[in-house]
């Protein structure tokens, strides 16, 4: 069975991903329509086999009588509505799902106010440690078949055409921040895992079993702190986990729109806001360090799970970090009362 499974295709792959999630809760969210995209671009390339036969016999290309379905491949308008249109229609809709998912999955795991409390006490009968990582797993799946079919499909648009448009759509996603093995919620979701599976287990049973949690790492001891995510056998990710700003191992770490990651106390430097504020109170006009966009401050992850990663991981430098933050939060904290009391004075 797995030698057949190495031979198939990815098309035969996706379909029988789809039919496996159709009675999980999965199967609500949206999905890439890739047998559907990949027949609109058999009738394209049918249309530029017949019209290239038609001009290498030196006859009238019939355009008027062509098929509607079929399309003319030096504008590819149906495939630009196809696929263009639709892809960033339901890339959306998949960034969407998946970020609610993994931010509602995550709020479990590390609660915060009256939830924490209700949490602690539902732990001491229920143990959803087992359940909440299997949730965690089918979301990576979701994402990582998803990313592919995109990835696939595009090249298959390109190879057709001869085009770079597929690449071009690419550079749209990232900018339109719906490229999914760009979210910030990725990395948070590989940081649950690698939180889980620091847990001490004598005995580990059932779903723990297997070699999962070895498709996650993270090394904080060398001069450049990684952490790693094999999504699958060809798709292999490192996050960098210094701050740009500080240059040292992320504190309280935001990551903005555009993906970058930096310390809290350094995004409300670089944004010009103090950091009893916080990262979301930035003005529109601030842009990001690195690639300068702007209005990426607005809705910034606060990556609680990769704090805590790094908290349990490294603590001496987790807690002088933490010192240093509330110290310099005093500080600016009686600078602005100050210049607060002054205006008041008229000074």
């Amino acid at each position: 069975m797995q030698v057949q499974a190495g031979k198939m295709k990815f098309g035969a792959i996706y379909e029988e991903y789809l039919r496996e999630e159709q009675d999980k809760c999965i199967a609500k969210c949206s999905h890439v329509e890739y047998k559907r995209l990949k027949k609109v671009l058999k009738r394209c390339r049918i249309g530029r086999s017949l019209q290239e036969d038609c001009t290498n016999d030196d006859q009238p290309h019939e355009g008027s009588n062509e098929s509607p379905d079929v399309c003319k491949c030096n504008s590819c308008t149906l495939c630009d509505q196809m696929f263009f249109t639709e892809l960033t229609k339901e890339a959306s809709e998949i960034a969407g799902c998946f970020s609610s998912r993994v931010q509602r999955l995550l709020n479990l795991h590390v609660p915060s106010g009256v939830l924490r409390y209700i949490w602690r006490v539902r732990q001491c009968f229920i143990d959803d440690q087992q359940i909440m990582v299997q949730e965690g797993r089918m979301l990576l799946n979701y994402v990582t078949m998803n990313a592919i079919a995109i990835r696939k499909i595009l090249k298959k648009y390109d190879k057709i055409h001869g085009s770079v448009s597929g690449r071009d759509f690419k550079s749209k996603m990232q900018t339109n921040h719906i490229e999914l093995l760009q979210s910030p919620w990725l990395i948070e979701l590989g940081a649950f895992h690698l939180n889980c599976n620091s847990l001490d287990m004598d005995e580990p049973i059932g779903f723990f079993k297997n070699d999962f949690f070895n498709n996650f790492s993270c090394d904080l001891t060398e001069a450049r702190p990684l952490m790693t995510m094999a999504l699958s056998e060809t798709m292999k990710y490192e996050y960098n986990l210094t701050c740009s700003i500080c240059l040292d191992t992320l504190f309280n770490p935001y990551a903005l729109i555009c993906g970058h990651l930096f310390c809290k106390g350094c995004a409300c430097g670089a944004a010009s806001v103090y950091i009893f504020q916080g990262v979301k109170s930035a003005p529109p006009e601030a842009k990001c360090p690195i690639c300068r966009a702007s209005g990426v401050f607005a809705h910034a992850v606060h990556m609680t799970e990769l704090d805590l990663l790094i908290k349990t991981r490294s603590k001496d430098y987790w807690r002088e970090r933490l010192r240093e933050e509330r110290n310099e939060m005093v500080k600016q904290s009686k600078e602005y009362w100050d210049s607060q009391a002054m205006l008041s004075m008229g000074i």
